[in-house]
């Protein structure tokens, strides 16, 4: 596993662009305990302005798995920032990945949230969306929603396709008595 971690920071850090490394937990609306519900991944990438491009390697649940099934995924998550106001930006992600050994082994991701630049290298992101499973025979989907924390390992400012600055559209003339 940290040969795995080691050769996804490479990849990442070789890449032009600002390094990037996330933790993503989330809960699903799976049934089951909460364990089961819960999931948590870690991701590295690069962003480019307005783009980012992350390798995802996590777990669907955090709860027992029976017999050969597992929850253990490696995901490829690029994210489009749409419109940004401040510190605040509004993202969306979609994503392709491989959960190993289960039976719905091919997941993909439809995601949108909003994240909050707390300082140059330290964001955090509420999001939510939907995970799409599908196997052989079957195929399921389950809503999520969670709480990202994002470390630029510089200082970085990301952009928008749309940007509105503070202040930006208010009437500036003074209008004085006639």
């Amino acid at each position: 596993m940290k040969k795995t971690f080691f050769i996804l920071f490479l990849i990442a850090h070789n890449c032009m662009g600002q390094t990037y490394m996330s933790l993503v937990p989330c809960l699903t609306n799976s049934p089951g305990t909460l364990g089961e519900k819960a999931n948590i991944s870690f991701e590295v990438g690069r962003q480019w302005d307005v783009f980012s491009l992350g390798v995802d390697i996590g777990r669907t649940s955090l709860g027992k798995v029976d017999g050969k099934d597992t929850t253990i995924y490696l995901e490829v998550r690029p994210n489009l920032n749409i419109f940004q106001q401040g510190k605040f930006t509004n993202t969306f992600t979609p994503g392709i990945g491989y959960i190993f050994g289960a039976e719905e082994n091919f997941m993909t991701e439809l995601t949108s949230g909003i994240e909050y630049a707390y300082n140059d290298k330290l964001h955090f992101n509420i999001y939510f969306g939907q995970y799409f499973y599908s196997g052989k025979v079957s195929a399921s989907n389950v809503t999520f929603f969670g709480l990202s924390v994002m470390y630029y390992f510089l200082p970085t400012k990301t952009g928008a396709i749309f940007k509105r600055e503070p202040g930006e559209g208010k009437d500036k003339t003074k209008k004085g008595k006639g």
